[in-house]
């Protein structure tokens, strides 16, 4: 996703900035200095929590700044800077109670003011020049009430919120460091309360972390994290096999047999959030048949394709979610393959073999270009001829998928940090959702509102279930498979524990 043209224009401002008010180059380290070198893809473009929606900027800032509520790498939700929570006047209020002794970076006190800053900023002018703002709008107010703790009042209910407080734009920010030195410093050299800080930042070459002496949860292993934007898939993974980076991030699928067949390298794998499925047409062609869409299923060997086109580096999944997510139903099994089931089905509904289908997809995605004629293959066997139509990425985002002028077949894959099914279900099944031109359900619309409508656990998980189920019991989609994230790890670092969301931390990691 591109950043608007207010954000681009803002970044150049601050890339201009920089070269007077930072050093030109990162600094070399000193002797005495313990130093993790890591490299990642891509550069976030300005570190402030409420500028940017990258994986990117979670790789560096979950390092750096904190939040409310703190998710770790099992994705359990516990305190952050807040010791608790408690829901006020029938859930239309918040009350959180703050950490006390706890200083930002640069000396100021973290206190209940910094939390009402914090929101204001991300819900006031600043925030609309971003793309965090609207996952907060349920929060019509921030009250301080005394000077560790304070009230979120509630516009609407939003059963993810605590989830959100952990992450990207609701990350805390110092008041009165801001104020001083300006928005475009702060994006540049901003200052938290996490366990380390930022020493410099250099867009497009890098960024280099310094361990905090203040932090209030412990002391980060290393003294320094120099963290590396290497674009080249191929660059970084040579600095890897070398020796130049003791951790690389966002390893690319061609690179995982090197690295598997290097002995100085580990190949590091977690399930991540990225879900692929393909998604039926059920308003026009053969696949408004229900018996058709189920045929389609049992015909792919999606496990095959697992293995062989993934290299076993995926799961499959039985709905749009991965086992992580919140709502995922363990009980459902994905569709068997059965290509005789398929056959006797499209018999059945008297589908002629040779009749010819589409899938759509946008061309840009090789690793789905391949899957999808290996798809191909499999519908060519029980009789159905399937047609590939790639798209350019933003023509089919913006058109052939939103408008409904999709084939019987076409691709969807998403991501989600929070792993709350609500994140997916919502856009796939509720009607009128941009990401769904095809289906109106008053089913599934009143499950998808009953579970927004509560901060109940129970009832949200049983809601977001029976939408799985309903899916599946009506074959809305083929399920394909849930990516894993990937992380090359030298063997002499210890204490390196995989974030499925990139939002890697690096506190309790050691360099042998």
């Amino acid at each position: 996703m591109s950043l608007t043209k207010n954000v681009l224009v803002k970044n150049a401002l601050r890339a201009a900035l920089l070269t007077t008010t930072l050093c030109a180059t990162v600094p070399a380290t000193s002797f005495a200095e313990t130093v993790l070198n890591v490299a990642q893809r891509q550069d976030p473009q300005n570190l402030d929590p409420i500028d940017t929606f990258l994986l990117s900027w979670g790789s560096i800032a979950s390092n750096v700044f904190e939040g409310l509520v703190f998710r770790g790498e099992d994705l359990q939700l516990q305190p952050g800077l807040a010791t608790g929570w408690e829901f006020l006047d029938d859930e239309t209020r918040i009350r959180f109670t703050l950490r006390e002794g706890v200083e930002f970076h640069n000396g100021e006190p973290f206190n209940a003011e910094a939390v009402k800053y914090t929101f204001d900023r991300l819900l006031g002018e600043q925030g609309e020049q971003g793309p965090q703002r609207s996952n907060y709008t349920s929060i019509s107010e921030v009250i301080v009430i005394d000077e560790f703790t304070v009230d979120f009042m509630m516009d609407h209910p939003d059963p993810v919120l605590i989830t959100k407080l952990a992450g990207y734009g609701a990350m805390i920010v110092p008041p009165q460091y801001i104020k001083e030195v300006g928005e475009e410093v702060f994006d540049m050299k901003p200052v938290g309360t996490g366990p380390f800080k930022v020493a410099n930042y250099q867009p497009t070459v890098g960024v280099r972390l310094e361990k905090s002496d203040t932090y209030w949860n412990g002391e980060a292993q290393m003294d320094v994290v120099d963290i590396r934007f290497i674009s080249e898939d191929a660059t970084r993974i040579a600095e890897l096999l070398s020796g130049g980076v003791d951790i690389a991030l966002n390893i690319p699928k061609p690179s995982v047999e090197t690295i598997q067949n290097n002995q100085n390298v580990d190949l590091v794998s977690v399930d991540g959030p990225t879900v692929v499925i393909n998604r039926f047409n059920t308003q026009t062609g053969i696949t408004t048949n229900p018996l058709v869409r189920r045929a389609i299923a049992h015909a792919v060997d999606t496990n095959a394709i697992i293995e062989a086109m993934l290299g076993g580096l995926a799961s499959p999944i039985s709905s749009a979610q991965g086992e992580k997510s919140f709502g995922n139903d363990p009980e459902l099994i994905p569709y068997a393959y059965d290509p005789e089931l398929a056959q006797s089905l499209l018999a059945e509904v008297g589908i002629e073999p040779g009749t010819e289908i589409t899938l759509d997809f946008p061309g840009n995605l090789d690793t789905f270009r391949e899957v999808s004629q290996v798809i191909a293959a499999y519908l060519g066997q029980v009789g159905l001829k399937l047609n590939v139509r790639p798209h350019e990425n933003s023509v089919y985002f913006n058109d052939i998928l939103p408008n409904g002028k999709t084939g019987e077949l076409y691709y969807f894959g998403w991501g989600g940090w929070t792993f709350d099914f609500d994140n997916t279900a919502y856009l796939l099944y509720h009607t009128g959702e941009r990401q769904n031109p095809y289906i109106e359900d008053a089913k599934l619309d009143e499950l998808l509102n009953a579970q927004r409508a509560t901060y109940d656990t129970k009832v949200r998980r049983e809601s977001l279930q029976a939408v799985a189920n309903y899916a599946y019991e009506n074959v809305l989609d083929l399920p394909l498979y849930n990516e894993a994230t990937l992380y090359g790890v030298h063997t002499h670092v210890q204490g390196f524990v995989p974030a499925p969301d990139d939002r890697v931390r690096y506190m309790n990691v050691t360099v042998e």
